[in-house]
């Protein structure tokens, strides 16, 4: 039974990281219609950032944590006023856009290679003990903090939407942007926003996981993979569907590692991917959506 709760700890903690790239791949997507490949790319930027404000600039951990979250949201108000804005008002533009955030997650792969060199980086866990004791379990403290902080962010970001003019402004703007510009709402500045919250969850992602493995430049990769699957199965936009997919796919991961093949580990979460699509292809709480052809 411990085994089963310590696992079951362990999936939820990743299914927290991937819950959080896959509610930015979401609010991407309904916003302004595209799928921004890079993602991933960005937990990267926010490991990064934190390795240098960290261990670089010895600043104490929790303003560091603040300030890698921070400087990833503008690296994507940036990667939206380089990428996204000179394309989108082409023909088709949804395809031109997706393809070049392929190419600019190679891009930024590449630079941060040059920029920190291919040897990995270990961030320090804030807690001195390597496991805790709980009711009898052993758990990494870390877990504890990824769990505790997605939920924090999560609810903050309800609030924000929900509760804040600024938020209503960028709901408003992702079910209809035209409308939205005809009230008066600047449609440029809700797409920037909307590319730095979401890059900014994925940076928070990534300097949360990287004290249970290490930065490298290719790390966000394999959890953007996944994050994307946990929004395709929660259904794209959902924060509620963002949060079971994540979980979903992590505890599938973790408990398929153990008890059947830690080789195909990663092969598990898409063959349910696969599975969840042949019942429900729109997701958790996704909708069919009618298009005028």
């Amino acid at each position: 039974m411990a085994e089963i709760i310590q696992l079951a700890i362990t999936g939820v903690a990743l299914g927290s990281i991937y819950a959080l790239i896959a509610f930015g791949f979401g609010l991407i997507y309904t916003s302004v219609n595209v799928v921004n490949f890079a993602q991933g790319d960005f937990a990267m930027i926010g490991a990064y950032f934190m390795v240098s404000l960290e261990l670089g600039a010895r600043l104490p951990w929790w303003l560091a944590l603040i300030l890698a979250v921070l400087l990833a949201g503008a690296c994507g108000a940036l990667f939206q006023l380089l990428i996204y804005q000179p394309m989108r008002r082409r023909p088709r533009n949804f395809l031109p856009v997706m393809i070049a955030t392929v190419g600019a997650s190679v891009f930024i792969e590449q630079i941060f290679l040059v920029i920190y060199g291919p040897v990995p980086f270990q961030l320090p866990s804030i807690f001195k003990a390597q496991t805790i004791r709980l009711g009898g379990v052993s758990v990494y403290p870390q877990y504890l903090v990824i769990i505790g902080a997605t939920a924090a962010m999560m609810a903050l970001l309800r609030w924000f939407i929900e509760g804040t003019k600024l938020g209503k402004q960028l709901q408003a703007t992702a079910q209809d942007a035209d409308a939205a510009r005809l009230m008066g709402i600047r449609v440029a500045r809700m797409a920037a926003l909307t590319f730095a919250i979401s890059t900014a969850l994925a940076g928070l992602a990534g300097l949360l996981i990287a004290p249970l493995y290490t930065v490298t430049s290719t790390m966000g990769t394999s959890i953007a993979l996944k994050a994307f699957a946990a929004a395709i199965i929660g259904g794209f936009g959902s924060m509620t569907g963002a949060i079971l997919g994540g979980i979903s796919i992590g505890l599938i991961e973790t408990f398929g590692a153990t008890y059947i093949s830690g080789t195909y580990r990663d092969a598990f979460p898409f063959l349910f991917l696969i599975i969840f699509l042949i019942i429900k292809p729109v997701g958790l709480f996704g909708e069919k959506v009618s298009q005028k052809v």
